[in-house]
């Protein structure tokens, strides 16, 4: 099947029927899934404060880096209704409260929301945090909103996602593994956990869009270079402290994540290249004349950028974090 130019809307509405059959094997059951106080200290026992005590020490031990990664990713995590609500103003998929996208984009939501709320709650206990300051950047991110460069546009959204998705993974995941080194075994268990959805979610939108462009390869390849050549901006680009004007701490928190390795340029690439051979780009049939020019832009991009990347320096330590305790 080879949909033609201009009719999102029919693509959409099968790859609909898709999402609704392999949905269990994405997102899991609300009941049986993990919720955050599984994770953390519990209040109604009575050995509740020693466990606030043991979980400060281990916090104690985190770098300041590996902080001011948590709380950015913290923040971003809990910008969700922001993100909720993009997903739901989409062209071409049914708003319909019990169709089939919005009915998605529900529980990928409840999914998600788990995430800020585990981290939000470990970092008010660790005793590291200023929490007004850091609850003042989340209200700032869900306020500012955000312009990614997908428009309403749903080929450009779930590329989006795609994208955003495996960084999250990567970024936990790497967060996970600092934490333990640091000695703090309980955070590296909840980003670890937390990583493991965002890896099932990705698997989703990868999904999404690799039928996608079996249906509709032209538009679907012309969508992925378009938001290539923008270059995919992660949430936390809007970032800012008080004081600040809208994505001015993003620098900060960036070169933080570029120092630990948490997430680097270089992961920019290799996500890059995991969709084109995930979507199998390479060999992609029936493209026409724009989609084949877009095509040979996506597949030289990897290389260029690597370039770049390798070119970088390590940014030194020299930005103090309002969100950050003394």
């Amino acid at each position: 099947m080879n949909f033609s130019f201009g009719t999102r809307r029919e693509v959409m509405k099968h790859i609909e029927k898709y999402m609704l059959e392999k949905m269990p094997e994405y997102l899991k059951p609300i009941d049986t899934i993990w919720q955050p106080s599984d994770l953390l200290p519990d209040a109604s026992r009575e050995d509740f404060f020693q466990e606030i005590k043991t979980l400060q020490e281990s916090a104690e031990g985190l770098s300041y880096d590996l902080v001011a990664v948590l709380i950015g990713d913290t923040i971003t995590e809990e910008a969700l209704p922001t993100y909720e609500s993009w997903l739901t103003m989409v062209d071409d998929v049914s708003k319909d409260e019990q169709g089939g996208w919005m009915k998605w984009v529900r529980h990928w939501t409840a999914e998600e929301n788990r995430h800020g709320d585990l981290l939000n709650k470990y970092l008010y206990l660790s005793g590291r945090v200023n929490m007004r300051q850091m609850e003042i950047s989340t209200q700032y991110l869900i306020a500012d909103g955000f312009d990614i460069g997908t428009g309403s546009d749903p080929y450009r959204n779930f590329i989006y996602t795609s994208f955003q998705e495996l960084a999250t993974n990567i970024s936990h995941r790497r967060v996970a593994s600092l934490a333990k080194k640091d000695g703090d075994t309980l955070l590296s268990k909840m980003c670890g956990v937390i990583a493991s959805d965002e890896a099932r979610h990705a698997k989703a939108y990868i999904d999404f869009i690799k039928n996608i462009f079996a249906v509709d390869p032209s538009e679907a390849m012309i969508a992925f270079e378009d938001m290539m050549r923008k270059k995919i901006v992660m949430p936390a680009h809007f970032l800012r402290e008080v004081g600040l004007q809208m994505g001015q701490t993003f620098g900060h928190f960036t070169d933080a994540a570029q120092r630990l390795g948490v997430y680097t340029a270089v992961d920019y690439v290799d996500i890059l290249k995991q969709l084109i051979e995930d979507w199998q780009i390479e060999s992609c049939k029936e493209l026409n004349e724009a989609g084949e020019k877009a095509r040979d832009y996506v597949m030289k991009l990897p290389d260029r950028l690597l370039r770049i990347a390798e070119r970088m320096k390590n940014p030194s330590l020299e930005y103090k974090f309002t969100w950050i305790a003394g």
